[in-house]
């Protein structure tokens, strides 16, 4: 059976009002009287209404996150982590997933609005960020990643790929590879395109080509992959290695070159982007780019703190590094370039000489 807060008093002796002074911490009741109210709340399991009491305040006490893909782990680990980091500091979480439509977008929003959340850390995609004004509107912070944009209230998270990615090549050149392919991410989205830059400002200033058959788009997801690496593959002639544009690319495209029969990294390397947990366990386990999710989560509570403190003050462009995994799926490069002879399954690579 519930108790109510005017039960609370009527045992304590108190009014309600005191009660819930001292459920919301105030310093107007003394502490004898503070010690028996907040025993007998534990005698009694009183669990108070924390709706209505940060209703009060102006305060939900909640934050929201909404991410594109919840299918991708590198998602659901970000999710776990800085949801561990808001019941540290007392705070709740509201999820939402947009699966990359619009409509859902729009949609959770709307349920942020709805539940005043105190601030909304944006993962999703830069061509679903339009409902962002109506938050900034209601005085929400905003916290987006690869936004390239703030405002007062809106700060933003700038995931380093120009140096990630330049580790990661320079990785390739000491490997002695010189040609090398790209899977790139969702064609019209400003992360896919920043990647896609990245990896080709790193190829130019390393001395290293590359060419349009050998770099297409994906769509972060193993099947995405899978297709880009098919379409690679397909191509008279093929690189020595490939960089997926996130780690899921990257397995698809494994996935692909063990189907054709190619030996990984003997005949072909493969390196992916976000070092999730199962990339050290697929075959060969994956070179990759780590992005540390506990930093990033820390940047995504501390955009939001600074917004909550003064929504008025211009918002933040924070910096997050990249640092390169070396595992086995990269290895020294063949000696010869690659020519596909054959369609299907098991397809012949020969070599010609550089």
């Amino acid at each position: 059976m519930s108790v109510s807060i005017h039960e609370i008093a009527r045992l304590a002796g108190v009014s309600s009002a005191t009660v819930s002074r001292v459920i919301n911490g105030s310093s107007r009741v003394t502490p004898e009287t503070t010690r028996r109210i907040q025993r007998i709340i534990q005698d009694c399991n009183f669990v108070p209404n924390r709706s209505a009491v940060h209703l009060k305040h102006g305060k939900s006490q909640i934050y929201g996150m909404i991410v594109p893909d919840l299918t991708n782990p590198f998602f659901m680990e970000m999710v776990k982590i800085f949801e561990e980091l808001l019941v540290e500091n007392e705070l709740e979480l509201l999820l939402a997933n947009t699966d990359f439509h619009s409509t859902r977008m729009q949609r959770s929003i709307h349920r942020m609005l709805l539940r005043r959340v105190d601030g909304v850390a944006f993962l999703a995609s830069e061509h679903e960020a339009g409902p962002l004004e109506s938050l900034v509107k209601n005085r929400i912070p905003v916290v987006t990643t690869d936004h390239y944009r703030t405002a007062p209230g809106m700060s933003d998270i700038v995931v380093d790929f120009r140096n990630g990615m330049a580790q990661l090549i320079l990785h390739l050149r000491d490997l002695g590879h010189r040609t090398i392919g790209f899977i790139g991410g969702s064609d019209g989205l400003a992360t896919s395109r920043i990647r896609r830059e990245s990896f080709l400002d790193a190829i130019v200033k390393l001395g290293l080509s590359s060419r349009d058959g050998w770099i297409v788009a994906g769509d972060y997801r193993i099947g995405g992959g899978a297709a880009g690496m098919e379409a690679i593959l397909g191509q008279d002639e093929i690189p020595t290695a490939v960089v997926a544009a996130n780690d899921l690319t990257a397995i698809g495209a494994l996935r692909t070159a063990h189907q054709k029969g190619l030996r990984i990294p003997d005949d072909i390397s493969v390196a992916g982007c976000d070092d999730i947990e199962m990339s050290d366990i697929v075959y060969p386990p994956l070179t990759t780019l780590r992005i540390s999710r506990r930093q990033y989560a820390q940047m995504l509570f501390d955009g939001l703190q600074w917004g909550a403190e003064d929504f008025t003050r211009p918002g933040k462009v924070l910096s997050l590094p990249m640092k390169i995994v070396v595992r086995e799926s990269t290895g020294l490069a063949p000696r010869r370039g690659g020519r596909r002879n054959s369609p299907g399954n098991g397809a012949s690579v020969t070599r010609k000489s550089r």
